[in-house]
C-alpha cells in the first residue's frame, strides 16, 4: 500500500483523502518510508519533522473541516520558517535556529491542510543554481546521482520527483523553481508578483522574488496554487484569490490559440545547441492540440545587465546587516553580489528601472500577438554536482554564476508567470524543460496550456523514480 500511495499524484490523493479511503496518517507514514529508502541517494529532506506531522494530522481528522489539500503531506523550502522545525536558511549562522513562528504561507497552507513533514535543502540564503551548503552538504539529481538538482528550490525539486511528497514549496528569483523542475523533469511554476504572500521578505515592495508551488503535474500544481493564493495583510503586494480556482479551470482545458516559440530569443541568450533542438521538437505537441506554433521573440534589449543591476540592489536590501557583522562567513557569491550592488550608482539603478520597464512595454505588445511564449527551461540540462554552475553554456565560458540563468531572469524582469514542463531527454538521458511564459496575471490560461501540453507528452507518467546511480556526461 505505501509504494502505491506515494505513486499517486497529489490531486488523485486528495481525492482519496476527501473520500475517506485513506487518512493523511496514512500518507504520513508512506512519506516516511519512501523518505528513508531514497534520502540516502539524493540529500533532498535533511531536517524531517513526522512527530509535528502527525500531530497536526491527528488535528485535522478530529476537526473534520473540508479543506484544499486534506491532509497531504508536504515539504517546505528550508528559507521558510515552520513554527518549532530547525530552519537554517542554508547558513552556518542559523544551523542551529528553530523559529517559533512560521511564516505566513506556512501558516496559510498548513490552514488549508497541508501537512508539514521535511524541509528541503536549498542553497545558502537561496543564492545559488545548485543546491549545496555547509550545513547539509549537496542534493543529488534522481535521474542520474553525479548531476545537480539545480537551485535554489532543488531539494523541493528531487522531492517531489522520487515521491517523498506529493507537493514542494519553493521560492523564484532568477529560474529558482524552474530550473531545478527542468533538470529534475518536474513541473515548477513562478506566479505573478503578488499572487502568493512572501510574509516575512526584507524586499516586501520588489516583484523580483517570489514564493510558487512544485509538483508532478500540472493539475497538482493549479491545487497547490489554490492552497497558497491569496490576499495577506503581511504583503503589500497581494491579490484577492479568483474566483474560479485554478484547480477547477483543469475541468476545462482551452488551448491558446497562438504560440510563439524561441530557442534563445533570436540569438540573444546563449543555449546548449541540443537543449534548443529538444525543445524545438516538442512544440509539435502544441501543433498536435490545435496551435499555431511559429518562431518569434520580443526584443531583449538589455534585460540581462538590467537583471543583474537589480538583483544587485535586492541582495543589498536582504544582506547588507549580515554583510556587516558576518562577511567572512558567507558564501562568495553572496559576497560578490551584495558589494556589486553596494558600489552601484543612483544613476545605473535608474537606467535599469527604464530598462525593465521598456521591456515590459515590449512584452506587452507581444502579448497582443501571441497567447503564450515558449523557450527552453533552462540553457544545459544538469552539470556536475560539485559545480557551482555549468562552465559553458554553447561552448561560451560563463563570466559569473547567474551567467546561465538568463533565460528565466529576462522573464523575472518582466513580471510575468511562467511554468517549467518536462520535454524530454538529451543523449545522456538528462531532462530536458520547457519555460510556458503567459500575460501577466495569466496564471489560470497558462496551467491549462500546460495542462494540455502534459496530455500530449504523457511525460508526467514517468515519476516518481527510485534514484539512479550514474557517471558525468564526456
Amino acid at each position: 500500500m505505501t509504494d502505491d500511495l506515494i505513486r499517486l499524484t497529489a490531486t488523485e490523493a486528495v481525492a482519496r483523502l476527501k473520500a475517506g479511503e485513506i487518512s493523511p496518517l496514512d500518507l504520513i507514514d508512506a512519506a516516511e518510508r519512501r523518505i528513508a529508502a531514497v534520502e540516502p541517494a539524493v540529500n533532498a529532506l535533511p531536517t524531517l519533522c513526522f512527530d509535528r506531522a502527525r500531530a497536526h494530522a491527528k488535528r485535522l481528522m478530529a476537526a473534520k473541516e473540508a479543506t484544499l489539500l486534506a491532509g497531504l503531506p508536504v515539504s517546505i523550502k528550508d528559507l521558510t520558517d515552520v513554527a518549532g522545525v530547525r530552519t537554517t536558511y542554508g547558513s552556518p549562522l542559523y544551523a542551529d535556529h528553530v523559529p517559533s513562528v512560521s511564516h505566513p504561507l506556512v501558516e496559510r497552507i498548513e490552514a488549508q491542510g497541508g501537512i508539514v513533514v521535511a524541509k528541503s535543502n536549498t542553497p545558502e540564503f537561496g543564492a545559488g543554481g545548485s543546491t549545496f551548503n555547509e550545513v547539509f552538504g549537496r542534493t543529488r539529481n534522481p535521474w542520474n546521482t553525479a548531476l545537480t538538482c539545480g537551485g535554489s528550490t532543488g531539494g523541493g525539486a528531487v522531492s517531489v520527483a522520487t515521491g517523498e511528497v506529493w507537493l514542494a514549496h519553493g521560492s523564484d528569483h532568477g529560474g529558482s523553481l524552474r530550473r531545478p523542475a527542468s533538470y529534475c523533469s518536474v513541473v515548477g511554476l513562478r506566479p505573478s508578483p503578488g499572487r502568493v504572500t512572501r510574509g516575512t521578505a526584507k524586499n516586501l515592495f520588489s516583484p523580483l522574488s517570489v514564493e510558487g508551488p512544485m509538483a508532478r503535474t500540472v493539475p497538482d500544481i493549479a491545487l497547490f496554487l489554490d492552497a497558497m493564493t491569496g490576499l495577506c495583510p503581511f504583503d503589500p503586494l497581494t491579490m484577492e484569490a479568483p474566483a474560479l480556482s485554478f484547480s477547477a479551470g483543469m475541468a476545462a482545458l482551452a488551448a491558446p490559440r497562438r504560440v510563439a516559440f524561441t530557442p534563445d530569443f533570436g540569438g540573444g541568450i546563449r543555449v546548449d545547441r541540443e537543449t534548443r533542438e529538444i525543445c524545438a521538437a516538442a512544440m509539435r505537441h502544441f501543433e498536435s492540440i490545435g496551435c499555431i506554433v511559429e518562431e518569434a521573440s520580443p526584443d531583449l534589449g538589455e534585460v540581462e545587465q538590467a537583471f543583474m543591476v537589480l538583483r544587485s540592489q535586492h541582495f543589498v536590501v536582504a544582506q547588507i546587516e549580515r554583510m556587516k557583522a558576518h562577511r567572512d562567513r558567507l558564501k562568495p557569491d553572496i559576497v560578490w553580489n551584495t558589494e556589486k550592488g553596494m558600489a552601484q550608482t543612483p544613476e545605473q539603478l535608474a537606467w535599469a528601472e527604464h530598462e525593465r520597464a521598456a521591456f515590459f512595454r515590449r512584452m506587452s505588445v507581444f502579448f497582443q500577438t501571441y497567447d503564450l511564449l515558449v523557450t527552453p527551461g533552462a540553457p544545459t540540462p544538469a552539470f556536475d554536482v560539485n559545480l557551482r554552475h555549468p562552465e559553458t553554456i554553447d561552448g561560451v565560458k560563463l563570466e559569473n554564476y547567474m551567467a546561465g540563468s538568463t533565460i528565466n531572469a529576462a522573464i523575472t524582469v518582466a513580471s510575468h508567470p511562467a511554468l517549467s514542463i518536462p520535454c524530454g531527454f538529451d543523449r545522456f538521458g538528462r531532462p530536458v524543460g520547457l519555460q510556458l511564459v503567459g500575460r501577466p496575471r495569466g496564471e489560470a490560461a497558462l496551467l491549462q496550456a500546460g495542462a494540455l501540453y502534459e496530455q500530449a507528452s504523457g511525460m508526467a507518467k514517468l515519476l516518481p523514480l527510485d534514484p539512479r546511480a550514474g557517471v558525468l556526461p564526456s
